[in-house]
């Protein structure tokens, strides 16, 4: 009896990495579909096609529109069905920590909860901006709220990580932190650009150039911050090598962002590639900064650390 009880604790013990591992691969392949769910909803804005199924949940009343499919059609249709099914894998991925809630880390249940309730606040904002004929607040929110759950999987696949730290990090967790909400509140107001139309009225007749201006001004803090971030990393003597690596990819993807930035501008929004390369750009320097920071939050603290083997 006692030898029965110990060995399957013994193969508990042993499978508890391997469920872990497939939990974080699952949690990066929803990250990743994110990021392309939130490409997809940039090219629907810049392409107008926002409207372009004019009820909700439902496009023309069917699931699959195929009488009225054009590609502002498809781009809002194939937009709702991507974020349904990130909404079934995240609920899939709440019920599987709560299943395997034993061989794996306490924390990842209530975090999976937290997650789940993004994406559904995320629903009802995507149905709002709809309805509410794509009123720009609820835009921008549609918008900020998808990022935090991006940020929300980035963070969670980072602690089902094994990383053992060398505890030299230092500040850089809190200069990577700043540089990530900036950069946070830099692609909320090009959103908010982007749903008021703001670089167009602006070039047309001097309307709205205060949204557009203050987009332009928190260019320099953002970048600032962020390059801050890669100067602290090459001065900082033996740092992790995934913290170095990452630090050289933030600084590479914000010389890429400004650069898509300037020509967004000068072209005034009319190649519609640029400027969704450009919104997405932004949130992947967003996610890489979330990214960088919770492996240097880790690297400075050892309860952190042991957060993907509790």
């Amino acid at each position: 009896m006692t030898e029965s009880v110990l060995q399957g604790q013994l193969k508990t013990s042993r499978d508890r990495p391997q469920i872990q591992k497939w939990m974080g691969l699952l949690v990066w392949k929803i990250a990743i579909a994110t990021l392309l769910l939130m490409a997809v909803g940039s090219a629907t804005r810049v392409m107008n096609a926002g409207l372009a199924c004019p009820d909700w949940p439902l496009c023309y009343g069917q699931l699959v529109p195929t009488q009225q499919m054009n590609l502002q059609v498809f781009l809002e249709w194939f937009h709702r069905l991507d974020a349904s099914l990130i909404g079934l894998s995240t609920l899939a991925f709440v019920g599987l920590s709560w299943w395997f809630r034993k061989e794996l880390p306490k924390w990842l249940p209530w975090a999976a909860v937290g997650a789940l309730g993004l994406i559904l606040f995320q629903g009802v904002l995507g149905g709002l901006t709809v309805t509410q004929m794509l009123r720009f607040d609820i835009v921008t929110a549609h918008l900020g709220t998808a990022l935090l759950f991006f940020a929300t999987l980035v963070v969670i696949a980072l602690c089902l990580t094994p990383y053992q730290g060398t505890a030299t990090a230092g500040k850089l967790r809190w200069v990577g932190m700043t540089a990530a909400i900036l950069v946070y509140i830099q692609c909320l107001l090009g959103g908010l650009v982007g749903s008021r139309w703001a670089l167009h009225q602006c070039f047309g007749g001097s309307q709205l150039c205060a949204v557009m201006n203050s987009h332009i001004i928190g260019v320099f803090p953002a970048t600032i911050a962020t390059i801050s971030v890669v100067f602290m990393a090459w001065r900082t003597p033996a740092l992790h090598p995934h913290l170095r690596k990452l630090a050289w990819v933030v600084g590479g993807v914000v010389v890429l962002q400004v650069l898509l930035g300037v020509a967004t501008f000068y072209l005034h929004l009319q190649v519609e590639p640029l400027t969704v390369t450009h919104h997405t750009v932004g949130a992947a320097l967003f996610g890489t900064l979330v990214a960088l920071t919770t492996l240097a939050i880790r690297d400075t603290s050892r309860n952190i650390q042991s957060l993907g083997n509790s």
